[in-house]
């Protein structure tokens, strides 16, 4: 068993799959942070990392719709 079977994902990659689904965004791009973080932080540092990245990416596209 793993952290990740445990918690209910087939592997780690389901599991950030599953968290580029949640928020919304590319498999590429989750997979490229969780790299740069490391394993350790899947969960943790890796969804404060998201969650940061998703507000930033609404800002810009709430900022864009005013601004042309």
């Amino acid at each position: 068993m793993s952290i990740y079977t445990d918690e209910g994902y087939e592997s780690r990659r389901d599991y950030l799959t599953s968290l580029a689904d949640d928020f919304g965004m590319d498999e590429e791009d989750v997979f490229a942070i969780a790299e740069m973080l490391g394993s350790s932080e899947d969960f943790d540092g890796l969804i404060t990392s998201l969650e940061d990245f998703s507000l930033v990416n609404d800002f810009n596209n709430f900022n864009s719709f005013f601004t042309g």
